[in-house]
């Protein structure tokens, strides 16, 4: 019989033994402000509070009193008892008036009645641990609130509904029921093939494949959406960096004069292009220079080249690509992906273009004139793979590496053929390696990093 992976305890709801809160809404002043309270029975703690215990999942006007009886400040108070609520646990929320003093007074008064300040994410930790969401909803709530586009917020939505969660499912189901069937024959060695063929479990490991395919580049789509792409700029000095910076971002980000060496650190923007974030970095020209600072600043400029995603190579389009711009092409790394632009075409009297050439793709255009400047959105969408659609999963790339180890452990399955025995264990390394995205089978220190990246509060 084949197990379910082994699975990360997960304590009853109000288990924990502490009651926790936080101010659960943003920093600074606004009309209405909130603090949040987790923890077990926490009816008294609403009596000695504000007087009343109130009914279950009503709004009741209630005065917040601290400990000599005086009123801190006057709102609603709501209810939640678990384990119908968002952590599973008893949930208070107090609604107050939205100034920084008066929400610390309450979360000081709370805190005076025995609750501790909640650690980041600790409220959707427990509302893990208690079963109410799965790892990847969890993490789902996190991008919502961090998505810097409607395509990654109605993305990240998707996913807090449990869709990319019963796509995996649907592949873990997929995944033990053909170990059920391979495992089933390790006992009939002289019948083991001719049972898996007749009961099609290659057809079934072939299926599983394809459908593992389909996930994986929607959820890469959904990798580009939360943390977007990153373009370096680069390229001689006054060939017009500057310039397609602002051009792109749409306003005046970094200074732009006729003076070679003008950029002397990094600048940069972010745009967004069909819903994509594109982080742009403009750097300091390439050269070999004599100038204290312009060193640093060109040092800098190749650091942020090793960490991008795309070089964008600016070149005059009057001269083209000579021999410095060649060694610059030299120098960038292998895996990068290279675009070489041919800037301010309005001078060289020349048409906006975008074709193939050896060194990857060129675009022609004018950042002063916004020429051309169309082209090399598009293009920059097709070298990040991006292919418009409407359903894709706001994905971490600790789920692109899940799900491309469970790829690879699969392939590794195909190719242990006949030995069924280690066609067996790589199909169990693959199930192990995709239950961790829903955290059916999660280390503590993953849930401590995650859970660490949310807000106070949530």
């Amino acid at each position: 019989m084949v197990e379910k992976p082994p699975t990360t305890p997960r304590p009853e709801a109000g288990s924990a033994a502490t009651t926790i809160a936080a101010i659960a809404t943003a920093p600074g002043r606004g009309g209405i402000g909130i603090v949040r309270v987790s923890g077990a029975r926490l009816l008294d703690f609403c009596a000695a509070l504000s007087g009343k215990k109130p009914a279950a999942r009503l709004a009741t006007v209630a005065d917040f009193n601290s400990a000599d009886g005086s009123v801190i400040d006057k709102g609603l108070l709501f209810h939640f008892p678990g384990p119908h609520s968002f952590t599973g646990e008893d949930v208070l929320e107090l609604h107050g008036h939205g100034g920084p003093v008066v929400m610390q007074m309450l979360l000081a008064r709370c805190l005076e009645l025995g609750a501790r300040l909640a650690d980041p994410g600790e409220f959707t930790r427990r509302a893990y641990l208690n079963g109410k969401l799965d790892l990847a909803q969890a993490e789902a709530v996190a991008d919502l609130i961090d998505a810097s586009t409607t395509a990654a917020a109605r993305s990240a939505v998707r996913s807090l509904q449990g869709e990319f969660s019963r796509e995996v499912n649907a592949l873990l189901a997929q995944l033990i029921e053909l170990r059920m069937l391979v495992e089933a024959t390790l006992d009939f060695p002289d019948e083991e093939v001719d049972f898996l063929e007749a009961a099609d479990a290659f057809g079934r490991l072939d299926r599983l494949q394809h459908r593992l395919d389909e996930v994986f580049d929607r959820a890469r789509q959904g990798r580009l959406l939360q943390g977007g792409l990153h373009v370096v700029l680069a390229g001689q000095p006054n060939v017009g960096k500057s310039s397609l910076l602002n051009r792109l971002a749409g306003d005046e980000l970094a200074i732009v004069t006729s003076l070679p060496g003008t950029t002397r650190d990094l600048v940069r923007g972010t745009l967004q292009v069909e819903g994509i974030p594109l982080h742009v970095i403009d750097t300091a020209g390439l050269r070999e220079t004599d100038d204290e600072i312009e060193r640093i600043g060109i040092a800098r400029s190749w650091q942020e080249i090793a960490r991008a995603d795309v070089v964008v190579l600016l070149v005059d389009a009057r001269s083209g690509v000579g021999e410095a711009d060649r060694a610059i092409l030299a120098k960038l790394p292998n895996h990068l992906a290279r675009l070489t632009v041919h800037n301010k075409i309005d001078l060289a009297a020349r048409g906006p273009a975008c074709h193939d050439d050896a060194d990857g793709v060129t675009v022609a255009l004018s950042a002063k004139s916004g020429e051309g400047i169309d082209l090399l959105r598009q293009v920059l969408l097709r070298i990040a793979g991006w292919q418009p659609t409407e359903d894709v999963f706001l994905a971490r790339e600790r789920h692109l590496r899940a799900l491309a180890v469970t790829r690879a452990h699969i392939d590794q399955a195909r190719e242990r053929l006949p030995l069924l025995d280690l066609f067996a264990e790589e199909l169990r390394l693959a199930q192990l390696a995709l239950a961790t995205i829903t955290g059916d089978f999660s280390a503590d220190d993953l849930l401590g990093e995650i859970f660490g990246r949310f807000c106070i509060g949530k």
